[in-house]
């Protein structure tokens, strides 16, 4: 009988895993808590609204094209890569518009009517982000590594000048742009890994290459018909995979992994674990005894959480793209708030994802579904969400009806606030905090 590997969490990193062991002929049992796969990757159908509730932009689909072909499967048989154009549409609170277009010659004519001099400065940056990337994608993407010894290796000690890891990611951009319009826009792609951009190192600018190099995606039904396409690839390689199914902790045998007990008292065993899950939640739950490991990482930033609303409202708003951020008056003061106060930003960015926009089955008709979704911080004692939610959720309304969105308050039919405790307590996402430690 082949050996059995374990894996402790079914969102995409988990059911990636399995993948790649099913193909090396090993039995795979995947156990998720909750009562569908897709972690962080989920879903909310209410009252004839669809909303993706996390990851709403899809980036490298090499990554999934090769993650299927080493299935022997085509990832183009499964699911429907739809261009974004524009990829984001930015809002100020002056009036300033700005569409992040795919297309060269229109992104060029967009930054040029901000900002000249800039069109010069984006290729430039473009070039150093070029070369950022060109240094991480392999030991830090591509690569794999059992120990420091594999992952240090003479070419990443040769690189290291090329990753720019001693400025911020906005004193780079501040190197390259003159309008404050798209150094904001630009810091901002230091949120994608929930960090701010005055503390991120400049490394992180790659994150904003990737997008405007390589394209963004949306995928036709919904960002959630991934984790269903990906279960499915899965189920058909002969993956076990259990729902609600909660780990309570990691048995050890000889200080090695030999197996999981379940909530429910079952005890399951392996000849190894892998473990998709927060690494402060693994090491602090499902392995109390690694109390040297849980206590360092105890010490380390979380990144930051997030605020969300979920509405359904009786219109269609044409002033919104698929993806669209209306922008605070002062970047630095919403960031200090976040991670210096550990306190909801008084003046926040707001992201709002439109996709009935894309699949008009996601809102009845002459509806929209907006996910809206505002930078919060990590759970502490500065905030009480239970206390403090409805007055904050009303903070972000009005801030819409006030940039562009007349009257959202009186058109939602259908409302849903998702806090940082509900994400913690769904994801095990310590703190909140969506993705794990701060960069």
């Amino acid at each position: 009988m082949k050996e059995s590997t374990i894996i402790v969490g079914g969102g995409l990193g988990g059911l990636a895993t399995a993948i790649h062991l099913a193909a090396a002929g090993q039995r795979v049992i995947v156990l998720e808590k909750n009562e569908r796969v897709g972690g962080k990757l989920n879903i909310v159908s209410e009252n004839g609204y669809t909303f993706d509730t996390g990851p709403s932009l899809l980036t490298m689909p090499w990554v999934l094209r090769d993650l299927y072909a080493t299935a022997g499967a085509r990832l183009a048989d499964e699911l429907d890569l739809v261009p974004v154009e524009p990829t984001c549409r930015y809002a100020w609170p002056d009036g300033t518009r700005f569409d992040a277009w795919q297309t060269m010659p229109l992104l060029l004519n967009a930054i040029g009517q901000i900002e000249p001099r800039d069109v010069d400065g984006f290729l430039r940056f473009m070039a150093y982000t070029s070369r950022i990337y060109g240094a991480v994608v392999g030991p830090f993407l591509t690569d794999p590594f059992d120990s420091l010894r594999e992952f240090i290796t003479p070419a990443l000690i040769r690189d290291t000048w090329k990753i720019d890891p001693l400025r911020t990611v906005d004193q780079a951009v501040r190197s390259f742009f003159h309008s404050p319009y798209l150094r904001q826009i630009f810091n901002r792609y230091a949120t994608y890994n929930g960090s701010s951009p005055y503390r991120a190192p400049a490394t992180f600018n790659l994150i904003a290459y990737v997008e405007f190099a390589e394209g963004g995606w949306y995928l036709r039904g919904g960002m959630y018909t991934l984790a269903r396409a990906l279960e499915k690839l899965a189920r058909s390689m002969g993956v076990e995979i259990h729902t609600n199914t909660p780990v309570e902790r990691i048995m050890l045998r000889n200080n090695a992994a030999c197996g999981v007990a379940l909530a429910d008292g079952e005890r399951i065993e392996a000849a190894r674990v892998v473990v998709n899950a927060d690494p402060r939640y693994a090491y602090t739950h499902l392995l109390p005894t690694q109390t040297r490991t849980a206590a360092r990482l105890k010490r380390l930033e979380p990144s930051c959480s997030g605020f969300i609303l979920l509405l359904g409202v009786d219109r269609i708003y044409s002033r919104l793209a698929h993806h669209n951020i209306f922008f605070s008056d002062d970047y630095p003061s919403e960031f200090a708030a976040i991670f210096d106060y550990r306190i909801p930003a008084p003046d926040p960015t707001i992201y709002v994802c439109n996709t009935s926009a894309a699949d008009p089955e996601h809102a009845p008709p002459g509806h929209s579904n907006l996910f809206v979704l505002v930078n919060a911080p990590a759970l502490s004692p500065a905030t009480n969400w239970e206390a403090e939610a409805g007055g904050y959720r009303d903070v972000v309304v009005a801030k819409l009806a006030q940039m562009g969105l007349p009257d959202l308050n009186e058109r939602i039919a259908y409302e849903r606030i998702i806090t940082p405790d509900d994400l913690q307590s769904r994801y095990n996402a310590m703190g909140g905090a969506i993705y794990g430690l701060a960069s």
